[in-house]
C-alpha cells in the first residue's frame, strides 16, 4: 500500500503501524509517531491499522546540542 510518511511517498505491505515502521526503516523504540496527524502512542502501534494513502510522521529524537 501506498502512504505518505514525514511527506515523501512510501511503499510499504504491513498491515499495522507497529510492523511498518521496521519496513520503513525506523528500528529505535524512541520515535513519535502520528497518522493522519493525530498521535499514536506506543502501546496502540499493534493495533493500528494502516490504509492505502494514509499520511504518516515519525520523529525520532536527536542528539547534540
Amino acid at each position: 500500500m501506498n502512504l505518505i510518511v514525514n511527506a515523501q511517498p512510501r511503499e510499504v505491505s504491513s498491515a499495522t503501524l507497529a510492523l511498518a515502521l521496521p519496513e520503513l526503516g525506523f528500528t529505535s523504540p524512541a520515535v513519535a509517531t502520528a497518522l493522519n496527524g493525530t498521535f499514536v502512542p506506543r502501546d496502540a502501534r499493534d493495533v493500528t491499522h494502516l490504509k492505502d494513502g494514509d499520511r504518516l510522521e515519525v520523529l525520532a529524537p536527536m542528539q547534540g546540542g
